[in-house]
């Protein structure tokens, strides 16, 4: 059975080791420590996580916005929000930033560890693990080998490039659903800016072009959100 990891956003060195090591130890989970809000970011668009545990307070990015920003990209990994402050006001933000916990410091590592499991046991579905598994897809009568990097209909091959191959699989994850532009930039150029975006329009042309000959098939712009690969 493959490890389910965590990502684990904490400046504070030594609280951060020790999580770490019990975590991995006594959970058997796989982290991946970052020490402050923009490393986390980096670590979790590097990669798939079963879940998030973020310190509130941290240099350069606070837990807040980093969990702000994980939303974005991924509105169902679990997460949990790990603070000082104990007001009644930081843990309504934490819920309303769409965080699924939020524990006061100090607090026991066994107590972390039972909250983990239950966001886990709650969270897992097969249709989660079918989607990270996923590499073949139909697309009206385009078969699409994500592994390969090709598309084929009547027998006809169309080669992809990397990121032609990655764009069009995030696409069919969300077949007749949104795919946001942040996320289709972040998980795949690993930053949303304006030159990254020019470049992923040019790879949507292509994509488009070899979809063009089943009329069933369409990808669109969805205004101010993102795309949709359409299959009627």
């Amino acid at each position: 059975m493959q490890q389910q990891k965590i990502l684990l956003v904490e400046d504070d060195p030594n609280l951060g080791l020790l999580l770490e090591d019990y975590l991995q130890i006594k959970g058997k989970f796989k982290v991946v420590l970052a020490k402050d809000g923009d490393a986390g970011l980096r670590a979790f668009t590097a990669e798939d996580f079963d879940i998030c545990i973020l310190d509130v307070m941290m240099p350069k990015k606070d837990g807040f916005t980093l969990g702000k920003e994980i939303r974005k990209i991924n509105p169902n990994v679990p997460i949990i929000f790990a603070s000082a402050k104990a007001m009644i006001e930081d843990k309504t933000t934490a819920f309303n930033l769409g965080g699924d916990d939020y524990i006061t410091k100090p607090f026991r590592i066994e107590e972390l560890l039972l909250r983990i499991n239950a966001l886990l046991k709650r969270s897992v579905t097969a249709t989660d693990k079918d989607e990270k598994q996923a590499t073949t897809f139909y697309i009206g009568t385009y078969y699409f080998d994500y592994i390969n990097q090709v598309i084929v209909r009547n027998e006809q091959q169309q080669k992809l490039s990397t990121k032609e191959a990655e764009l069009l699989r995030l696409l069919c994850l969300k077949i007749n659903d949104v795919l946001t532009r942040e996320e289709a930039l972040l998980k795949i150029w690993h930053d949303d800016n304006y030159f990254n975006g020019r470049s992923m329009d040019v790879f949507l042309s292509k994509l488009r072009k070899f979809l063009k000959d089943d009329t069933n098939v369409e990808i669109i712009n969805v205004h101010g959100r993102g795309y949709k690969l359409l299959v009627n």
